[in-house]
């Protein structure tokens, strides 16, 4: 299914999708793949691994919708729901295409979501259980500097720094919800698509997925009832130069750090721990070891080679000295 493009005064259009799906040769598609995006002067990232494809792109409405049909035209595709979004520039520096283990990295082969997963739940559906009071159980899966952004209210957070962390949080904190109704979240569906057929491997009996994610949600609730409370606090962080977008799916004001994906405040901006694209106040530590480090390493380097030179010259002088050089 693919979404009407609404009247706009942006001039880019912004995708995002993805589909668990078996392929056969990764290689052989990223370079149609690449070729396609190119020839419609298309940015962005796509990630193909032989369980799927995973992606996010920015283009003219033409292009991207040539792009749309392009995808569509092939039978394993026909079904991906593209979820856009708008923007007065280009998000992304440039093209990429990249081949990978995994779309979503949890590490465990035993999860093969195109085959199993838990069950959706639609935006407007989510959003009744949530004026009703349902008794329901909400748990987000994204990445603890995604969730600083924005959540939905009395959400449980894990406080993840990778998601690969996610089936040990899970194995640790939350088998006493195994029989409780459990909703995950993430930004467009795809870490749930693995983070609840992980829970259904382990037992959980009711697990639900939000259909879409986050984008999804906020599109289907600021289109039904835009006035009305859609229980999410705050902004929804998304992986490209718009940073976040709020409850309309418009760009926020947002600084990111692009060494440690953190969202930043205007103390963090003032900061002298901040050097722009190079560091913030949470990663300076760990940039500052970083460097210590290079620099070790280069000290070591520059010893090695030293010695090196002198033990050269060492061969020489000896050679001079018993008359085998003139």
């Amino acid at each position: 299914m693919t979404l009407e493009t609404p009247q706009t005064t942006n001039e880019y259009v912004n995708i995002a999708y993805y589909k668990f799906v078996a392929i056969d040769d990764p290689n052989q598609l990223r370079n149609e793949l690449l070729t396609c995006c190119n020839n419609l002067n298309i940015k962005g990232t796509i990630l193909l691994a032989k369980e799927g494809i995973n992606s996010c792109l920015v283009g003219s409405a033409e292009s991207i919708d040539s792009f749309i049909q392009f995808m569509h035209n092939k039978p394993f595709f026909a079904d991906i729901e593209f979820k856009k979004s708008f923007s007065s520039h280009i998000p992304f520096r440039r093209m990429l295409v990249k081949v990978k283990n995994e779309i979503i990295p949890m590490g465990m082969d035993s999860i093969q979501p195109a085959h199993f997963t838990g069950k959706y739940v639609e935006a407007l559906e989510l959003k009744k259980w949530l004026d009703d009071g349902e008794d329901v159980v909400i748990l987000d899966t994204r990445n603890d500097y995604e969730v600083e952004l924005g959540t939905f209210k009395n959400a449980i957070d894990p406080k993840l720094t990778k998601f690969r962390d996610f089936p040990k949080w899970i194995e640790d904190n939350f088998n006493n919800y195994k029989n409780k109704k459990v909703v995950t979240f993430c930004t467009g569906g795809i870490r749930c698509e693995k983070a609840t057929a992980f829970m259904r491997q382990e037992g959980f009996e009711e697990v639900y997925q939000l259909q879409g994610g986050i984008l999804k949600y906020f599109e289907e609730t600021h289109k039904k009832a835009p006035h009305e409370d859609n229980h999410y606090n705050g902004d929804c962080f998304v992986f490209d130069y718009r940073v976040a977008v709020d409850k309309a799916l418009n760009e926020t004001k947002y600084e990111i750090c692009y060494s440690c994906w953190t969202p930043l405040n205007e103390n963090d901006l003032k900061s002298p721990l901040y050097k722009k694209d190079i560091y913030c106040p949470r990663c300076y530590e760990r940039h500052n070891q970083k460097e210590a480090q290079r620099q070790n390493l280069i000290r070591e380097n520059n010893m090695k080679a030293l010695q090196v030179r002198q033990e050269r010259a060492k061969k020489v002088k000896e050679q001079w000295e018993k008359g085998l050089l003139k």
